[in-house]
């Protein structure tokens, strides 16, 4: 019986970021695409008074008090989940900023068969350069991972894995997640459920961890 846990435990964690991998496909796809190195960096400009300026939009600050910790207990757990949560990020964000590119790509090609050729071209190198560090993510890194790709996205796992590689996949993947009393379409609760780690990920980003 322990066996047989450990294998499916396997099993899921490579569902938890197959995501991932296909999400950030692009990314590699269209670093062999490029030829010519840009200098410098790209910003957005804004006309004003007829002169074209770089115009560079500053995300919200968020400033929060200092957490309090009640107990030894409560503060390695904490401790715990920021180190986790630090683990992932980095990962979710690069989803959040690929997707559109992905999807765009498609939309380029006219047939399904092209659409399925390029899915598994980008999947293949994706998994040559990022398996070994991606699956070795623990299964709570990995349930992290699928919260916080909702956050980035807007969309739970389940809605973009049934987007991109068909409902029959989605159903799959969810119904191996039930077995392990996971849910692929469970939402980001920033105000509920996940108010912690919506809070660990503001200090993150605020620089504070």
């Amino acid at each position: 019986m322990v066996g047989i846990r450990i294998a499916f435990s396997t099993l899921m964690q490579k569902k938890f970021t197959f995501i991932f991998f296909f999400l950030i496909s692009d990314l590699l796809y269209a670093q062999e695409q490029v030829q010519q190195p840009i200098n410098g960096f790209l910003v957005y400009t804004k006309v004003i008074n007829g002169d074209t300026l770089p115009f560079i939009n500053l995300r919200e600050v968020i400033v929060l008090p200092p957490h309090e910790f009640h107990s030894k207990h409560e503060l390695q757990k904490y401790a715990k989940l920021v180190k986790n949560i630090k683990k992932v990020l980095p990962y979710a964000k690069i989803v959040r900023t690929k997707l559109l590119i992905i999807q765009n790509e498609l939309e380029k090609l006219p047939t399904e068969s092209l659409k399925r050729e390029y899915i598994k071209k980008v999947e293949k190198i994706l998994k040559n350069d990022f398996q070994d560090e991606i699956t070795n993510l623990t299964m709570t890194q990995g349930r992290i991972l699928i919260k916080l790709i909702d956050r980035e996205t807007g969309n739970t796992s389940y809605a973009l894995i049934k987007e991109l590689k068909g409902a029959f996949n989605a159903f799959l993947y969810q119904s191996i997640a039930r077995l392990f009393g996971e849910n692929l379409k469970d939402e980001y609760d920033p105000k509920g459920d996940d108010k912690l780690v919506e809070e660990i990920v503001i200090r993150i980003e605020n620089g504070e961890y």
